[in-house]
């Protein structure tokens, strides 16, 4: 009776022990299941913290971004794309050994993230002949 107790006491204490150990996915390859304030907390630019630029496609589809030239502060850097016509664009940053595309997007919102050296940099729409077209222009970073 006795070693009956003491296996049923050890059963429950290793039941406990393992419910106090779940939640470990990232070696069992199971994906977490994220709070909710990871859900909605933004991630920052590349190496956290970082400058933001402004940049949109045209409204009425036509291949064209709203501004030709951009500027910021060595460091990271993105670049958040307004697309709100139903044509697909994205946004590429290129030179210095950089070459960085957001995703391609209709009538939404994208961006792409680099950490930049000072220089001279290159930003265009990546999908089919829009950079021939008109879709780019030049970033200087200082």
């Amino acid at each position: 009776m006795r070693k009956t107790a003491m296996l049923a006491a050890l059963a429950f204490a290793s039941a406990l022990v393992l419910a106090g150990c779940g939640g470990d996915d990232e070696e069992s390859g199971g994906a977490a299941t994220p709070s909710p304030a990871a859900e909605t907390t933004p991630e920052p630019a590349a190496g956290g913290g970082g400058q933001q630029l402004a940049l949109a496609a045209a409204a009425d589809g036509s291949l064209a971004f709203d501004k030709t030239e951009l500027t910021a502060k060595a460091g990271p850097v993105t670049i958040d794309l307004d697309n709100p016509a139903s044509t697909p664009h994205a946004v590429e940053i290129e030179g210095n050994g950089v070459e960085e595309a957001s995703e391609t997007v209709s009538a939404s919102k994208t961006s792409v993230s680099a950490d930049l050296k000072p220089g001279t940099y290159e930003f265009y729409c990546p999908v089919g002949n829009h950079r021939d077209q008109g879709m780019e222009g030049t970033l200087t970073v200082k």
